[in-house]
């Protein structure tokens, strides 16, 4: 029998080996994923399934990453690998990746190690620095942590993963554009030009300033372009200016004239004479009448003998490699298109100045950053209605802060825009704010002027039921700036927009938590008019209960200013609105509008005196017929009671906060791109706790003082007590004649 029970125990042993076997077997061909975060965050949105499942040519993924990273680094490889392994299920067989094991340059390296690392180097991955805390000791280790995606000729690289927020987001966009990329490189109308202008009076003076390799450049980057040729399918044009032995037309080398060299007489070790003169040496890039360049000299202090001298050397041909590759993007347009309306004195959305001298330039009021993450995914294209009318590649138009009057004709152009079935975002300013001049200012103070902003577009927004009010919302529940001197003092006109009051029933808004706002004006809707036109109206998000309305004069000196004494008067405001459906024309039973004729300049108005001489020719009777679309297509319509939630001071570079996040949902569900949305918001993490009263807050702080430990010592008497008892019983068994009673 006991040689029974244990031959059964071997048998139950293996056939449950076999059983785990079997599973694993099966889980390889049959991949899922129980993920119980609540925004799905360690599994694949479907954005990123419909994008890898379009593959129909290999791709392929190196990682490089090296080993040992001290926290939080050490466990983003994992979490890459895993994802990755899921990218891979959803690929039908078109996905592979390798991980390779990349140590610095520093310290110990295995021939293996070596030769991954140069691998990486001719990708263009860089180590970068980490911070490393060893035996009390903050240390900086160079560490790669970067992956490249080969997709037939085409190569794209995410160069730094430092972190697993956004990663999927990173990835799935890159997958996105290595598809477009293919189509609009097929499909381009002419040859890309990699424009060489290079200056041969730099010879003169190249020994003089140790700037070696110039004899050889034009061969050396000919040769990379000829390379670079059978990655992108022959649409490379190499093309060589030399300004010293010739003289090309203004407009081939006027963009690359700030790169210019100047220098005097020289006199040489050998008593020669190098004579004055100047040179350019840059690098461009040109398609399409557009073009981007740089210069090919790096610039750099360095402490000699004599003291501290700048030095010249040419670019690396790695860091042109990269020019090359990375800005191809940029001039063919692999992104959608998105128009910015840069007239009327809208929000400007980025300097004009070249970068060296951006610093010099007042920020304030810039749209930089913003600017910045839109052209991560869309083609910002700036439209000027005043001389342009909106293109039809255009779907999505922005209008921010708009402070000039709009003619009809241009009102009839955005009205028509929208008939089309298209999308308008308009970030509205209800007041001009000026500042006085030195004469006006008091003690030392400058306080604004607020002028009411009203620039036609009012009437137009109007007809389709929304209505912006010329007022600012104050909040209880702001920003809170923290003076060295003055202490806390609560800025009531930037409201902070809490999870109770964001609409999450909105997939795009579902993960965003807090908001930002800034001199926000309350946007009102006009229930009549929406549902006779079947227009559906979302509520984005609204302010706090204890809000209230600033009309009238405007003073936003924060000392200046304090809740109203009734609470009464206090409500929640609506600050933004989403409107969906076919929208009515504003010029349905109107005549089109005239479009104003350009006033002449000065020299047009000579040469038009000139001809009034001539014979005056009779126009045509023919004229062009401009219909109006009456009732348009299904379009969108996002109205924000604010622009300046668009400035630099309240979005960050990465597009990770959640102002930033908010604002990029936006444009992807105006553009018809809400699983891209979807998939971006999923990352916000941010999970603030909900208010409560001080009572509340006072009992809770009770507990955790006294509470926790006088239920640490109930539970104590309890296990005394229990085992008093246990130990009683134990007696009683063994020793019953102590409980005997006698007779």
């Amino acid at each position: 029998m006991n040689t029974k029970k244990e031959m059964s125990k071997y048998y139950k042993f293996i056939l449950y080996l076999v059983i785990v076997i079997l599973v694993n077997l099966v889980g390889m061909k049959i991949f899922f994923r129980l993920d119980l975060t609540s925004n799905g965050l360690y599994s694949l949105s479907r954005a990123s399934k419909s994008a890898v499942a379009t593959l129909r040519e290999p791709l392929t993924i190196n990682v490089f990453f090296s080993k040992n990273l001290p926290a939080p680094y050490n466990n983003i490889e994992n979490y890459l690998n895993d994802m990755l392994d899921e990218y891979a299920s959803h690929a039908k067989n078109f996905l592979s990746y390798r991980f390779f094991d990349v140590s610095a340059k520093e310290g110990d390296l295995s021939d293996r190690a070596e030769e991954n690392r140069q691998k990486a180097q001719d990708y263009g991955i860089s180590p970068v620095n980490v911070q490393t805390i060893e035996q009390d000791e903050a240390k900086v280790q160079r560490a790669y942590m970067g992956m490249v995606f080969i997709h037939g000729d085409i190569i794209e690289r995410i160069p730094a993963i430092t972190s697993t927020d956004g990663l999927e987001y990173q990835i799935t966009s890159t997958l996105q554009k290595m598809n477009n990329k293919i189509s609009a490189l097929l499909n381009l109308k002419e040859k890309i030009r990699v424009k060489l202008v290079q200056s041969s009076s730099l010879l003169q003076i190249a020994e003089e300033i140790n700037i070696l390799g110039l004899e050889s450049l034009k061969n050396q980057i000919q040769s990379r372009v000829n390379v670079l040729n059978g990655k992108v399918y022959d649409q490379l044009e190499f093309v060589y200016i030399d300004p010293t032995t010739s003289t090309p037309p203004v407009e081939e080398i006027q963009a690359y004239e700030r790169f210019g060299l100047q220098w005097p007489e020289l006199k040489k070790e050998d008593g020669s004479i190098i004579p004055a003169g100047e040179a350019i040496i840059a690098l461009g890039l040109e398609y399409g009448g557009k073009s981007i360049e740089r210069q090919l000299l790096d610039k750099s202090l360095q402490l000699t003998s004599m003291g501290l001298q700048e030095e010249f050397k040419l670019v690396e041909m790695e860091q042109i490699d990269v020019f090359i590759e990375s800005n191809i993007d940029n001039l063919i347009n692999i992104h959608d298109e998105i128009g910015y309306l840069s007239s009327h004195g809208t929000l400007s959305l980025s300097t004009s100045l070249p970068p060296q001298f951006q610093q010099m330039q007042p920020q304030t009021g810039m749209l930089t950053k913003f600017d910045s993450l839109l052209r991560e995914n869309y083609s910002v294209t700036q439209i000027d209605l005043k001389s342009d009318e909106i293109p039809e590649t255009i779907d999505t138009l922005i209008i921010a802060g708009a402070k000039e009057q709009f003619s009809d004709w241009e009102l009839f152009q955005i009205d028509q825009f929208l008939m089309k079935g298209k999308s308008l975002a308009v970030f509205v300013e209800t007041f001009n704010e000026i500042q006085q001049n030195a004469n006006q200012q008091m003690y030392g103070m400058s306080q604004p002027v607020f002028l009411p902003i009203n620039t036609g577009l009012e009437k137009l927004l109007d007809h389709y039921g929304v209505t912006v009010k010329k007022a600012y919302v104050m909040d209880e529940n702001c920003f809170v700036s923290q003076d060295p001197t003055a202490g806390e003092m609560p800025l009531y006109f930037a409201p902070i927009i809490k999870d109770e009051n964001i609409n999450h029933k909105l997939n795009f808004l579902d993960n965003i938590k807090i908001l930002q706002m800034l001199k926000v004006s309350p946007v009102e809707i006009d229930r009549e008019k929406t549902d006779a036109n079947k227009l559906e109206v979302t509520q984005l998000f609204s302010s706090s209960q204890d809000s209230w309305e600033m009309a009238g004069q405007i003073n936003l000196m924060p000392w200046m200013i304090s809740p109203p004494a009734n609470s009464q008067e206090q409500k929640s405001f609506p600050l933004a609105y989403l409107l969906e459906g076919a929208m009515p024309s504003y010029f349905a039973d109107k005549p089109v509008p005239e479009k104003p004729k350009e006033e002449p300049s000065e020299e047009e108005s000579q040469d038009l005196e000139a001809e009034q001489e001539q014979p005056v020719i009779e126009e045509s009777r023919v004229k062009d017929n401009v219909s109006v679309l009456a009732t348009g297509k299904p379009g969108k319509i996002l109205i924000v009671g604010s622009g300046d939630i668009l400035k630099d001071n309240v979005l960050d570079d990465q597009g990770r906060s959640p102002n930033s996040v908010f604002l990029l949902n936006s444009m992807d569900y105006l553009h018809n791109k809400e699983d891209i949305a979807v998939m971006r918001s999923k990352n916000q993490r941010f999970n603030p706790l909900k208010d409560t009263k001080a009572a509340t807050r006072m009992l809770v702080k009770i507990f955790n003082i006294a509470g926790v430990p006088v239920l640490f010592l109930l539970f104590g008497f309890y296990v005394w007590v229990r085992r008093k008892a246990k130990k009683r019983m134990i007696q009683n068994l063994f020793n019953p004649k102590t409980n005997r009673v006698e007779a």
